[in-house]
């Protein structure tokens, strides 16, 4: 065990480095779970608090988690992990999650009844009175497998594989997220976006229309900030579907190519079929396609994790 400290309840959260996936015995692999970090501290008594990623107190939030204090059978313990809601169809869904965020009491009692959550737990940082956060990722994960908690109505512990590769196909063809490879001798770094983490994303490619850009800004003041896609509405018009906007996967030399592409092509009207919420947008005729890689579509049917590609 590492320092003696008492129950530490706002902790930042050690972050993934986005990345390709490293492969070797010095890592270990976890699936990469549609939801939002939370932070629980449960003390000897069994009163549990939850934490975001941010430091807000969640709690009420999510009563059902304080079921945890059954299996933490009276340790006092600070857990790492997920909260994670589930669409109809079983899958992790974050837009689920969403109608659970900011509702608190009467209301968050019913919600947890018919769309209640789980916490996928990956990390033990507190245990009785001490800090475990020095002590190497295959040591943590050691002693919160020793707790016990398996799998229950509200919670279980992510499975870690030892085969990188084989878990990057798996939640591929399962339509997850994406992996997450942790360094085994990695110690826990509170709030540091770190190399021991690396964390590689399930995404799908498609052609989108070009419609427009929105300027960016600090450096980008003056270039392009993100891009405004959308489809074909028919193919015989060029009258778009709005599907969102990508804002990163750019170079320098490729923002600066495609002002010089778009700016012909300015209009002063909009060729989407409907509000694109943009007041700084900057709208042109239909004529560039890009490939754009993307998680998937939200339920209003906008793309989520939108990166730019390249023109085809």
């Amino acid at each position: 065990m590492s320092d003696s400290e008492l129950l530490p309840l706002a902790l930042s959260p050690m972050l993934a480095t986005a990345g390709q996936l490293p492969i070797g015995p010095a890592w270990v692999y976890e699936t990469k779970w549609d939801g939002i970090r939370g932070m629980i501290a449960i003390d000897a008594t069994g009163t549990v608090r939850i934490r975001s990623r941010a430091g807000n107190d969640n709690t009420d939030q999510f009563p059902e988690l304080a079921k945890l204090s059954e299996p933490a059978d009276g340790h006092s313990l600070l857990i790492d992990g997920e909260i994670v809601a589930f669409g109809d169809d079983g899958m992790p869904s974050f837009n689920r999650l969403q109608g659970r965020l900011g509702v608190t009491g009467p209301a968050a009692g019913i919600r947890s009844q018919s769309n209640p959550v789980l916490f996928v737990m990956f990390d033990l940082l507190h245990l009785d009175g001490f800090s475990t956060r020095r002590l190497p990722l295959e040591s943590r994960r050691a002693l919160l497998d020793q707790l016990e908690f398996g799998r229950g109505s509200c919670w279980h512990v992510s499975p870690q594989h030892e085969d990188g590769n084989e878990l990057a196909a798996i939640t591929r063809t399962a339509g997850l997220e994406g992996v997450v490879a942790k360094r085994l001798d990695s110690p826990y770094s509170p709030g540091v976006r770190s190399p021991s983490w690396i964390k590689q994303r399930n995404l799908h490619e498609d052609e989108f229309v070009i419609g427009g850009w929105v300027p960016g800004e600090g450096r980008r003041q003056s270039s392009i900030g993100a891009l405004l896609l959308g489809v074909r509405v028919d193919d015989q018009s060029d009258q778009l579907q709005w599907v969102g906007k990508a804002g990163t996967g750019f170079t320098d030399a490729e923002l600066v190519r495609l002002k010089g592409l778009l700016a012909p092509l300015v209009r002063a009207t909009s060729p989407f079929d409907g509000d694109v919420g943009e007041k700084t947008a900057v709208f042109t005729e239909p004529r560039l396609v890009a490939k754009v890689a993307y998680g998937e579509y939200s339920p209003d049917g906008l793309l989520r994790f939108p990166s730019y590609k390249g023109l085809v």
